[in-house]
């Protein structure tokens, strides 16, 4: 089997975990980014054997599966690399709350056995695409969690005309503006008042920051709508983000966001469920009077 590993710079105590997991994987044909092997220069690893992939070549490789070795920020990271391949990936969470990294180091004896098995089952995640009248993000014009706008270099606010198929929605006075898949709406949306959405429910959110008038709320419209905004303000420059990308433009930008004609494919092994997932992160159901 061949499986593609991205990973983050992790610290002394974690490097334990990253070799238990080459162990695990011993006997497969990894292939590791760039960017994760500057972090195995120890002389622990020297007695594995991997080979480096360029995310521009992957298609080349046949790789039947990635895993992403950190929080949820890496396994954002190896999707940019994956793209429209729809190859399926374990998270192992070696970071903090990872929604998306939903393996604990602690489950890897179990988990990885069940992967190489073929064990478990694929959560297919839908993905929004941007588009505008300007080269803002390249071939990385994708998210699997959200699109922002913001504001940049002023403490006013900017105005972002937003419709929806053609449709005035709205002229929203704020910090900015959030559109997050169901995937995104645990992430800046939530923390913004926007609602969860279940992954499957075949829907965006579109999640104001900070807004100057208080009746303005999070509105959930369906994944196939196409949502377009123009932007104004006193600063001639905005931040525009994809996931972890960021880049700058100005009023003179359209932007148009849609769902993608490709998914990301999350492995979902036994035991793991969004609902769970829900459960463990948000501390539901947690008396902390006890």
């Amino acid at each position: 089997m061949k499986i593609g590993i991205h990973g983050k710079e992790f610290k002394r105590q974690t490097a334990p975990v990253i070799q238990r997991i080459f162990e695990l994987l011993s006997g497969e044909e990894i292939y590791i980014s760039e960017k994760f092997e500057t972090y195995l220069r120890a002389p622990a690893f020297r007695k594995f054997s991997w080979k480096i992939y360029q995310p521009e070549q992957l298609g080349k490789e046949n790789i039947d599966l990635f895993i992403s070795i950190g929080g949820d920020g890496t396994l954002l990271e190896t999707i940019s690399h994956i793209g429209k391949l729809e190859l399926p990936v374990l998270g192992i969470n070696t970071g903090r709350l990872g929604f998306l990294a939903t393996t604990s180091k602690d489950e890897i004896e179990t988990a990885l056995p069940q992967v190489l098995s073929q064990k478990y089952r694929l959560d297919k995640r839908a993905v929004l695409r941007l588009e505008s009248n300007s080269e803002v993000f390249g071939r990385l014009n994708f998210a699997l969690n959200d699109f922002t706008i913001v504001k940049k270099d002023t403490s006013s606010m900017i105005t972002i005309h937003t419709t929806i198929d053609g449709e005035f929605l709205n002229s929203y006075w704020a910090d900015g503006i959030i559109v997050a898949t169901p995937t995104g709406s645990t992430g800046y949306s939530l923390s913004c008042g926007g609602p969860l959405i279940f992954p499957r429910s075949g829907n965006f959110v579109i999640t104001p920051v900070s807004p100057h008038t208080l009746t303005v709320r999070p509105i959930v419209v369906s994944d196939s709508s196409e949502i377009s905004f123009r932007i104004e303000g006193r600063s001639k420059k905005f931040l525009v983000s994809l996931d972890s990308r960021i880049a700058t433009i100005d009023s003179s930008v359209v932007l148009t966001v849609k769902k993608a004609d490709f998914k990301v494919v999350l492995i979902q092994l036994e035991g793991q469920h969004y609902f769970k997932t829900l459960r463990q992160k948000l501390n539901w159901g947690l008396d902390i009077r006890n």
